[in-house]
């Protein structure tokens, strides 16, 4: 992957930069910087709008092939527009579990029947969807899953049992990519199977968990006799887990890019506030600052190395290193930046805004906080690990129950 940018690539970035000024005003102005971990709560009816005014201008889906709806973008126009757009400062989107996980996934896995059905509706931003992945006893370690289904040849549906949680905005969405067991007395990565389950149906609840940012974007999913269509298996009944894997490999994707320039005007945020109180006089807190500074640029520049591999073969998104590091490199840069953001803040960062709701933090209190899961969503660090020993350096697996 050549990452020198040609004359092409420039006239693209420009073309975002100026079509993103131009649209991001007037009553869209209002939601520049909304959204995004932590505060997904947001204007979300005002965000949606716009993520469906982005699908009307083509916008959305962007690295998708032309054939399903998307852009078929290179993999260095999506680097440019997904950079350019979180430079604009543009509000969080509304289905990143859609368009960037599920999408590809039906893409890569999908019967035409189904690609048909689903994508065009993800591409126009008409349905939002959530991973119904994570259960009380299956977080990390996926394999453990015990939500079960079975299918009723008679109705020609799946029949749901289960529970998971820590579903992201489950409550704002319409469908949910379910991980279950359909084959009775499998155990482990054998007999699961990827199911797209509607939630706006008797026999779903949706039980919002509460945040000590203030937001609920989180969930715990109950099924108490759900059902799908027989024919919204991805995938073979019972070997779902390559299924499975074959999503989280798109997880940490190309938008990942456009992450690490939100860090930045994050970590710019909390220089500023150094400046302005004083705190950037104490050499450690300087010290600290420029360390941050200089490593978002190594995690920056891996990030690219890693997507260039990936694009040339060298390594597998599911199964490959680059992925584990990345996700290992930035959930601990970011936390370590909450924590400075403390630092920074002195006492000011003890003391919340009561404004009946019942309290409201500026952006570092909620920086901090909400970082503490960062080592933890998304694969914890101790997985991560894992991963790298077993599937990269060879060593012998983990003992189950050490």
């Amino acid at each position: 992957m050549n990452l020198t940018e040609g004359p092409e690539d420039r006239a693209f970035r420009s073309e975002i930069r100026e079509w993103l000024g131009d649209h991001l005003a007037g009553d869209w102005a209002s939601l520049r910087g909304l959204g995004g971990p932590g505060r997904e709560h947001q204007a979300h009816d005002e965000r949606l709008a716009w993520n469906r005014h982005l699908a009307e201008h083509g916008w959305t889906a962007v690295g998708w092939p032309v054939e399903h709806g998307g852009r078929g973008l290179s993999l260095w126009q999506q680097v440019i527009f997904h950079e350019e757009y979180a430079r604009s400062d543009a509000p969080a989107g509304v289905n990143h579990l859609g368009e960037q996980l599920l999408g590809p996934t039906l893409i890569a896995f999908g019967t035409p029947e189904q690609q048909r059905r689903f994508l065009p509706e993800i591409v126009a931003v008409r349905e939002l969807w959530a991973q119904g992945y994570s259960e009380p006893g299956a977080g990390s370690d996926l394999a453990n899953v015990q939500t079960r289904a079975r299918l009723d040849e008679s109705a020609g549906e799946w029949v749901i049992d289960g529970q998971k949680v820590w579903t992201s905005l489950a409550h704002l969405s319409d469908w949910c990519f379910v991980v279950a067991r359909t084959e009775g007395g499998s155990t482990r990565h054998h007999g699961l199977s990827f199911l797209l389950v509607p939630l706006r149906q008797d026999g779903v609840e949706v039980r919002p968990i509460e945040q000590l940012t203030g937001g609920s974007e989180f969930n715990e999913v109950f099924f108490s006799g759900a059902r799908t269509a027989a024919d919204l298996v991805v995938g073979e009944p019972g070997r779902g887990w390559g299924v499975a894997m074959g999503l989280l490999g798109f997880e940490r994707g190309v938008s990942t890019l456009g992450q690490t320039v939100g860090f930045a005007r994050e970590l710019d945020s909390v220089v500023t506030r150094a400046k302005q109180n004083g705190a950037i006089d104490d050499p450690v807190v300087r010290d600290r600052l420029a360390t941050l500074k200089a490593e978002l640029a190594v995690i920056r520049s891996y990030a690219l190395r890693a997507l260039a591999l990936v694009e040339g073969g060298q390594d597998s998104a599911a199964g490959g290193g680059a992925g584990s590091i990345f996700k290992l490199a930035w959930a601990g840069w970011h936390r370590t930046l909450g924590e400075v953001a403390m630092d920074v803040a002195g006492r000011d960062g003890l003391l919340a805004r009561d404004s009946g709701t019942p309290y409201d933090l500026d952006d570092h209190q909620r920086l901090f906080l909400f970082s503490r899961a960062d080592t933890i969503y998304g694969g914890s660090d101790e997985i991560q690990r894992n991963i790298l020993a077993e599937r990269v350096l060879g060593l012998p697996r983990e003992p189950k129950g050490a």
